[in-house]
C-alpha cells in the first residue's frame, strides 16, 4: 500500500472518531454544567398548563397507520414525478418508459391494497 492510501485512511479514521468523540463530549459537558434541582412539579407531565388526565398510551385503530403509510407511498411517488416531468423533454423516450414501469410498479400496489380491503374503514 501506497503512503497515499494510508492517510485516506487516517483522515477517514479521523472523522470516525470525531464523529464519536464530540456528541459524548457535548452530553458529558451537559450533564456536568446544568443544574440539578428536581421538584415534583418539573417532574410531571407537561400538557400545556392542564393537569394529565386517563392514561399517557391510547389504542388507536390500525387503519390509521395503514392510511398514513398509503400517503407517504404516494407522496414519495409525486416526489419522484416532478423532477421527471420538468425535464422530460431532456430526458426522452427512455425515461418515460421508466417511468411507465414505475407508475405501473405503484398501480399494482394500490391495487393489491384495494383487493386487501386497505381502504375501507368499517373492516378489521
Amino acid at each position: 500500500m501506497s503512503l497515499e492510501y494510508i492517510n485516506n485512511y487516517v483522515i477517514v479514521a479521523i472523522f470516525i472518531g470525531l464523529g464519536i468523540f464530540l456528541p459524548v463530549a457535548a452530553l458529558t459537558a451537559g450533564r456536568l454544567l446544568r443544574p440539578k434541582k428536581p421538584t415534583d412539579m418539573k417532574q410531571t407531565t407537561y400538557e400545556s398548563g392542564n393537569d394529565p388526565v386517563g392514561v399517557g398510551q391510547v389504542r388507536f385503530n390500525i387503519r390509521y397507520y395503514l392510511f398514513a403509510l398509503m400517503f407517504v407511498i404516494f407522496d414519495v411517488e409525486t416526489v419522484f414525478l416532478y423532477p421527471w416531468a420538468v425535464a422530460y423533454k431532456q430526458l426522452g423516450l427512455f425515461a418515460l418508459v421508466e417511468m411507465l414501469i414505475f407508475v405501473g410498479l405503484l398501480l399494482v400496489g394500490l391495487i393489491y391494497a384495494w383487493k386487501k380491503k386497505v381502504f375501507r374503514w368499517d373492516s378489521l
